[in-house]
Formats: structure tokens, C-alpha cells, sequence
């Protein structure tokens, strides 16, 4: 057969195997290969044909590094002892093989051999213990194994610049609490860490709902945190504590929030705008729980919430007012709520900015 007839009868091979469902890039040049192996120019034509069909494909997994296959979900199962030492030093996935392990619980079982054979969270530009607080809200690693879950509560345990808002709200919350990882949150409160002017937010507005009333929140006070001074500047990726009480209509940990700050009932500093927990409440798809909407317009006006506050992002209405124009089952609660007269004067937002409450009559 002269090398023009192999290269047709290779083309057509990779032309009818393309037509047949279920077979994979490899498997057509396979396939042609049988056809086009004697010839030197033939295989060349089907080597260039399989280039163009794979451009843009990822790479191998036979061909990636250690570190690189252990943060490849698509390699499969992570097997212990794969991740070599060597590459841990020269993989272009190691400066932040730690910060991506954490982010995706896929790859969680790769932590404790990437930390074994060196890795460190320090090398990341984001902390891991960050990166997986900010993914992952309160995950359960009861399931996961007792080196799995060293190695994830190691990423804050291990990394100074860990010390931030949703790294606490994830410490501090119930699923963590169950393991221990609040151990870390001990230590840190034992070192200095969490000291008032050390840091760059105050830690009980990052506890978790859970978390208050608690030894830790006690703790913190002592050290010197407060409460009514603890809300209005950035955070983080999650919620204040206060406004995650709210959402999950957490009573007992309102009560323990305004027991300390009654003016939060009414209006709460925010980094650029302050808000209303009425008007929270009254927004469709904030409550966790829509059917306890009626209990939380209730508790609130009982501790104080004013519907006749005006909106600080549209002064021209107020909570009362919007329910009027919407025709809200609950405007009969809110026209009979007492007009606020809470005294402005303590309401101190952490950015320093004065607030003022102003009635709608």
C-alpha cells in the first residue's frame, strides 16, 4: 500500500472512529495508528491530526507532578505517601498547594502529605486556615480522619496571619466546637493574640451565634472587647455575629447582644451604611427561617426597634412606610409599636462615625 493510500485509510479510520460515541482522543489515533504504523510520514500526519484534537486538552495525569496530581480531582482518589518531597520544592503548584488542598474538600485528604513533606501555609500569599474559612461555613470533619482534621485545624493552629474575623467565626462555631478546633481560639486568647489594638477586628463580632454567653466571649471581655463597640467596620467574607443571629433568629444570642447594646434593637453601624434589624427582618430571603418573621418584627420592637426609623440608604421612607406601600400582613404589629426614644448619644459604630436616629412621624 503506497503512503498516500495509508494516510487516506488512516483519515478515514479517525473520521469514522470520530462518528462512533463514547470513544475518547486516545483511542481514534489509536485506532489509526494501526493503520498508518509502518509509514514514518503517515504516523507524522496522524501525530499532528492528534495534536490539534487534543490542543487545549489538560494535561496527562501520567505526566504532572506529585503535587500537581494530588490537587487534580480529575487524577482520581488521593493515595497517602504520592506526594514526593522533591516536588514540594519545585512544583509550580506548591507556593500555594496548601491554600488550594483547603479550599476544595476534594483534595482535603492530600493535607497531611503535603504538610508532612514540607509545604507551609506561610508560603501562600492567602492563609489556607482563610481560605478554607471562607469556603467552607461550619463544615462538619467528624467524618473526615483524625490526621485530616490535625491538619486543617494545623493551617490556624501553625499560621500567625490567621488570626482573623472568619477564621474565628469558623472556630468558634458548633461543628468545630465538636472536634476541638476552639482549642486554637484558647491559645490565641492565652498568647496575646486576640489582645484589643492588636488586631484589625474585634473577635466577638466574629463569634459564632453559639458562641456567646460562653467561657470565650467571657474571655474576650476581660481582655477588653466590647460589645456596643465591636460592629461597623469591614469584616470579612462572613456576617457580623449579631447579624447572624438575626438571620437564624438566634434569640439567645440577641438577648446576650443587646443586654450589652440595646441600640442595636433599632440600628446597627455598618462600614459604609448602617441597617436596620427591622428592616432585615421585613426583606423576603434574609431570615433562615421565613416562618419566625412575625417572633422577630415582635422581639425587636419589644427590645426597643422603632418601625418608624428612617432607611439610612433612603431617608425618604421608613420601615413603617414600606409596609404601608406592600401591604404587609405584619403593618398592624408595626403601627402599634411605642415611637423610639432611645437616646442616640451611646451609639458609637467602631469607624468612629456619629449616628443619629432620625423618626418618621
Amino acid at each position: 500500500m503506497s503512503v498516500l493510500s495509508r494516510w487516506a485509510a488512516a483519515a478515514v479510520t479517525v473520521l469514522g472512529l470520530l462518528a462512533t460515541s463514547g470513544c475518547t482522543t486516545t483511542s481514534l489515533l489509536v485506532g489509526a495508528a494501526g493503520v498508518a504504523s509502518d509509514s514514518s510520514v503517515a504516523w507524522d500526519i496522524v501525530k499532528h491530526i492528534h495534536t490539534k484534537l487534543t490542543e487545549g486538552d489538560p494535561t496527562p495525569c501520567s505526566m504532572l507532578d506529585s503535587v500537581e496530581r494530588a490537587l487534580s480531582p480529575r487524577c482520581g482518589v488521593f493515595v497517602a505517601g504520592s506526594v514526593r518531597e522533591a516536588d514540594v520544592a519545585s512544583s509550580p503548584f506548591a507556593a500555594c498547594a496548601l491554600t488550594s488542598a483547603a479550599h476544595d474538600a476534594r483534595l482535603w485528604p492530600a493535607l497531611p502529605d503535603l504538610i508532612a513533606k514540607g509545604a507551609r501555609p506561610q508560603t501562600c500569599a492567602q492563609p489556607p486556615a482563610l481560605a478554607f474559612a471562607q469556603a467552607h461555613d461550619c463544615p462538619d470533619l467528624s467524618a473526615q480522619t483524625l490526621e485530616v482534621r490535625s491538619a486543617i485545624v494545623g493551617l490556624a493552629r501553625t499560621d500567625a496571619r490567621a488570626v482573623q474575623h472568619d477564621v474565628v467565626r469558623w472556630l468558634s462555631c458548633p461543628a468545630s466546637r465538636a472536634i476541638g478546633a476552639d482549642a486554637v481560639l484558647d491559645a490565641w486568647l492565652a498568647d496575646a493574640s486576640l489582645l484589643p489594638g492588636t488586631i484589625a477586628f474585634n473577635p466577638l463580632s466574629a463569634l459564632h451565634p453559639s458562641a456567646v454567653d460562653t467561657p470565650l466571649s467571657a474571655a474576650l471581655e476581660a481582655q477588653g472587647h466590647r460589645a456596643d463597640t465591636s460592629l461597623g467596620s469591614p469584616l470579612g467574607v462572613r456576617a457580623s455575629g449579631f447579624e447572624e443571629a438575626l438571620r437564624t433568629s438566634d434569640r439567645g444570642a440577641l438577648e446576650w447582644w443587646l443586654a450589652r447594646a440595646p441600640q442595636l434593637a433599632n440600628r446597627v453601624p455598618g462600614p459604609q451604611l448602617d441597617w436596620l434589624p427591622l428592616a432585615r427582618v421585613m426583606t423576603p430571603n434574609f431570615l433562615v427561617y421565613p416562618d419566625s418573621r412575625a417572633a422577630m418584627v415582635d422581639f425587636l420592637i419589644a427590645h426597643g426597634a422603632d418601625p418608624r426609623t428612617r432607611l439610612p440608604h433612603d431617608p425618604g421612607q421608613s420601615v413603617l412606610t414600606m409596609a404601608r406601600a406592600a401591604k404587609s400582613p405584619l403593618l398592624a404589629a408595626l403601627e402599634a409599636a411605642p415611637a423610639g426614644y432611645l437616646d442616640p448619644g451611646p451609639i458609637v459604630a467602631a469607624n468612629g462615625r456619629a449616628l443619629r436616629l432620625i423618626a418618621v412621624p
